[in-house]
């Protein structure tokens, strides 16, 4: 899901803040699973809920699939035909097929863990969300420095409502919602705050308590 604050309306270029903040939460929760798991393999730290972990991974992996998906089935489309020979998306097409037994591998492992949770069953899964964690850094930073400046250039702001409305039926509003809110700035969040669909918000504001509730179970 990507929940841009500004409507079409508001600006001559698509504003890229939603897909900003879902790149944020993505990083954001690979890392501390990574380091979750970690600490779990190496007998720091005792998991009281792993069901709960192995949800939020399963949550998680179905998030950054969707959010991918549309990249390549709605926003490079999109993109290619607005800029044509000023991007090349190859690399980043690569990394998504890169990502798909990654994210099958995680969901797997995060199965197993959920089952038999333990430092022998938590230490494979630490290592794949390493590896996703490295992957999906290095993927977000070539996208936003290679192509965030030609989608501003180039692609319309009705074109990016297509891409944002794709993106919001993808997702799963009760898990993505909450976590995009929670990697805003504090500015990000007065914008979101100012311009959103307020029952949009309302309904993210409600399930960002259960989340928070979900998340304190997961992560302690």
């Amino acid at each position: 899901m990507n929940s841009s604050p500004k409507s079409a309306q508001q600006s001559t270029e698509p504003d890229l803040s939603g897909i900003t903040m879902a790149h944020r939460a993505m990083i954001n929760d690979v890392g501390r699973l990574a380091e979750l798991l970690a600490a779990v393999a190496g007998g720091a730290h005792t998991c009281a809920h792993p069901k709960d972990v192995t949800r939020y991974l399963h949550l998680l992996c179905e998030s950054i699939h969707h959010h991918h998906t549309v990249e390549d089935e709605v926003l490079w489309p999109i993109v290619t035909a607005s800029a044509g020979s000023f991007v090349d998306l190859s690399e980043l097409t690569d990394d998504h097929a890169a990502l798909v037994p990654r994210l099958d591998r995680i969901t797997s492992l995060a199965t197993a863990f959920g089952k038999v949770p333990g430092p022998a069953t938590a230490a494979p899964l630490a290592t794949a969300l390493a590896d996703l964690h490295q992957l999906v850094c290095e993927h977000i930073a070539d996208e936003e420095r290679d192509v965030f400046g030609v989608i501003r250039r180039h692609v319309s702001v009705t074109d990016w409502a297509v891409v944002e409305k794709a993106a919001q039926r993808a997702g799963r509003m009760s898990f993505d919602g909450p976590r995009i809110v929670g990697a805003a700035t504090e500015a990000e969040y007065a914008q979101l705050a100012a311009e959103a669909n307020p029952l949009l918000l309302g309904f993210i504001k409600l399930m960002s308590r259960r989340h928070k509730r979900f998340e304190r179970r997961v992560f302690g």
